[in-house]
C-alpha cells in the first residue's frame, strides 16, 4: 500500500501539472488535490501511527470515526471480531498506558457491581507502600545453578514468522529497557531476538526449530551452543498451546523466506511441518529425563514445560514421573483453552482445551498434592490485560504472568483479525515488507515498555491498598465473586485447594481419586486402558 501510494501520488501530480500546462483552468484542481497530497505525504513519513503510514490519507478514516463518535468505531471493530477478544475498556487501558495518555475514568466505575460474575478485591484501612521494582520472582529449583530473577509480567510466546521482524525488534527492545523477559515462541531464536539484547525465554517445540538436525530430530550440539548464550535466561519445552492443543502446524514452502529458513534450521522450497507430539520422549519419565538433560546442556539454566491441560490423568502422570525420578522442571507454563494464535482450526480454538482458571488450579493442586510445589514456579497466561488480572491469577496459584495480546496491542495491533492472511494493516503479524515498514521500532519499543511498567506499577498500588507487602501474601480468599443478586463468595470457597502431600496419601481426595489412580509414570495413557 505504501509503494502504491507513492506511485499514485506522483502520477496524480504529474498528470495534474501536464494538464495545467495545456488547460490553465485545470491548475485550479491543485487547490483541491494539493492539500490532500501534502496530508498524504505527511502520513506516509510520520512514525507514530502504523495505520496512517501504511494507508496514507485513507487510514485517517479510522481516527475520524473515533473523533466523531467512539461508539461508531467500536461497532465496526466488534462486528468484525465475532465476540471481541478484548472489551473496549480493556483495549483502552492498553492504548492509553502505551501512549502515556490519561488512563483515569470519570463518573465512577464502569461495571454493574450487582451483575452475576462481577469480581473484586477488598481494600485495607492499613494500606502499605510497595515499590514496583521489588515485585520480582526467582525461577529455579534445587537443580538449577543459574536461576532467573523474573518480572511479574513478561511477553508470551510469539514466533518470528508469525509476527514481523519489526515487531520482534520492538518487543525485545522493550524487554531490554523494562527488564522483563521475551518468549521466542517455537519458531527459534532469530537475529531480531538477539539484536536489542533483551532477556529471552527460548521455547523448544515439537519441530525443534533452531536446534534440529536435517532429519528434523533434536540436535544436542546446536541446542547447547545457543542455550549457553547469556541472553537466553530460561528454556521452555512446549507440549501444547491453548489455541490448538494436540494439533501440529504447517508452514507452506512459499512462506519460508531465507531468514526464516536460517532461524528455524529448515530448507527453503519445502513445507515445514510441526508434528503434534515430541519425538525425543514418549513417556512421562522420558520427559523428566529430557528436562534434566536440557538443564545440563544449558549449564544449569531453568528448564520448564508449557502445556494446556487436557486429560487431568496425564498431568498426574507427569507428577508421578517427578516423584519416581526425583527430577522436577523449574517452572510450568499453563495456557488456557482461550489462548490466542494467528491461525488455528475453529473447532480447536473454540472447543479444545480446558479454560485457564481451571487449568491453573489443577496444576496448583497437583503440584501441591505431590509435595513439589515449592520446587516449581507456575507461569500462566490467558487474556491478561490489567493489574486486577495479574492479582487474580497470582492469588489462584500463579507466580509469574505471560501476556501476548496486550503486548501486541501496545505495538499497535487493532485486532483486525488478519493475522493468518499476511495482510495485518499495522505491520505486526505480517511478512509483507511494505506493511512491516509501517511499524516504527523506536516508537513501539517505548510504548510496550511503558505499558509493562505502568501495569506492574498498578499491581504494586493494588497490593498496597489491600494492606499486603508482596504477591506472596495473595491467596484465593482475596478474590470475591458475585454468585447471584444475594450471594457472594470467594475463590477459596468456590474451589477446593489441596494440602501439601495429600495426593501421596490414602484415601485420595474424591474429586481427584480416579485420575490419580489411572496415572502412570511410564505412560500418558490411563493404566486401566493399557
Amino acid at each position: 500500500m505504501r509503494k502504491e501510494f507513492l506511485i499514485l501520488a506522483f502520477a496524480l501530480m504529474g498528470a495534474t501539472l501536464t494538464a495545467g500546462l495545456l488547460l490553465p483552468i485545470i491548475l485550479w484542481s491543485m487547490v483541491l488535490t494539493g492539500p490532500l497530497l501534502l496530508l498524504g505525504f505527511y502520513d506516509f513519513f510520520q512514525t507514530k501511527h502504523s495505520i496512517r503510514r501504511n494507508f496514507p490519507l485513507f487510514g485517517r478514516w479510522r481516527y475520524w470515526l473515533e473523533l466523531i463518535r467512539p461508539e461508531i468505531n467500536q461497532y465496526f471493530i466488534e462486528s468484525n471480531l465475532d465476540g471481541a477478544p478484548f472489551s473496549r475498556e480493556q483495549r483502552s487501558i492498553v492504548y492509553q498506558r502505551a501512549k502515556d495518555e490519561l488512563d483515569s475514568v470519570p463518573f465512577g466505575m464502569q461495571h454493574d457491581m450487582y451483575e452475576t460474575g462481577y469480581e473484586w478485591i477488598n481494600h485495607s484501612l492499613s494500606p502499605k507502600h510497595i515499590e514496583a521494582s521489588h515485585l520480582r520472582v526467582k525461577i529455579g529449583g534445587p537443580d538449577c545453578s543459574q536461576p532467573y530473577d523474573s518480572s511479574l509480567l513478561n511477553i508470551s510466546a510469539m514466533s518470528f514468522g508469525s509476527i514481523s521482524k519489526n515487531a520482534v525488534l520492538a518487543l525485545n527492545g522493550a524487554a531490554k529497557d523494562g527488564n522483563f523477559a521475551h518468549n521466542t515462541g517455537e519458531g527459534g531464536i532469530s537475529p531480531y531476538h538477539m539484536e536489542p539484547g533483551g532477556d529471552l525465554i527460548w521455547q523448544i517445540g515439537t519441530g525443534y526449530f533452531g536446534c534440529r538436525k536435517e532429519s528434523g530430530e533434536f540436535c544436542e550440539k546446536t541446542f547447547q551452543q545457543k542455550s549457553i548464550h547469556p541472553q537466553v535466561k530460561m528454556i521452555e519445552i512446549k507440549l501444547s498451546q491453548g489455541a490448538k492443543p494436540g494439533h501440529g502446524g504447517l508452514l507452506p514452502a512459499d512462506k519460508v523466506s531465507k531468514e526464516i529458513s536460517e532461524t528455524r534450521g529448515v530448507p527453503m522450497g519445502k513445507d515445514v511441518i510441526s508434528p503434534p507430539a515430541h519425538n525425543v520422549f514418549s513417556t512421562p519419565v522420558e520427559m523428566m529425563n529430557f528436562v534434566a538433560h536440557l538443564r545440563e546442556l544449558s549449564n544449569g539454566k531453568p528448564v520448564g514445560l508449557k502445556l494446556c491441560i487436557g486429560n487431568p490423568q496425564e498431568f498426574f502422570a507427569i507428577c508421578k514421573a517427578m516423584e519416581k525420578t526425583g527430577i522436577t522442571p523449574d517452572f510450568i507454563s499453563v495456557d488456557g483453552g482461550e489462548g490466542g494464535t494467528g491461525a488455528a482450526p475453529m473447532e480447536f480454538t473454540n472447543y479444545m482445551g480446558s479454560p485457564g482458571i481451571y487449568s491453573l488450579m489443577l496444576v496448583q493442586n497437583a503440584l501441591t498434592g505431590f509435595s513439589v510445589r515449592d520446587r516449581i514456579r507456575i507461569l500462566t497466561s490467558g487474556r491478561v490485560i490489567h493489574g486486577f488480572d495479574i492479582v487474580k491469577l497470582i492469588a489462584l496459584g500463579a507466580d509469574v504472568i505471560y501476556s501476548a495480546r496486550a503486548m501486541m496491542m501496545a505495538l499497535g495491533c487493532i485486532q483486525a483479525l488478519r493475522c493468518n492472511t499476511n495482510h495485518c494493516p499495522t505491520g505486526v503479524a505480517t511478512q509483507n515488507p511494505f506493511l512491516v515498514a509501517g511499524l516504527v521500532i523506536k516508537d513501539k519499543r517505548i510504548r510496550v515498555e511503558r505499558y509493562h511498567r505502568k501495569t506492574v506499577e498498578m499491581v504494586a498500588h493494588m497490593l498496597g491498598a489491600m494492606g499486603l507487602t508482596g504477591t506472596e501474601e495473595l491467596c484465593p480468599e482475596h478474590i470475591f465473586r458475585r454468585i447471584s443478586l444475594v450471594e457472594i463468595s470467594n475463590y477459596a470457597k468456590l474451589y477446593d485447594f489441596l494440602e501439601d502431600g495429600i495426593l501421596l496419601q490414602k484415601p485420595l481426595p474424591k474429586q481427584y481419586a480416579r485420575a490419580v489412580q489411572e496415572a502412570s509414570a511410564e505412560s500418558f495413557r490411563p493404566v486401566t486402558r493399557l
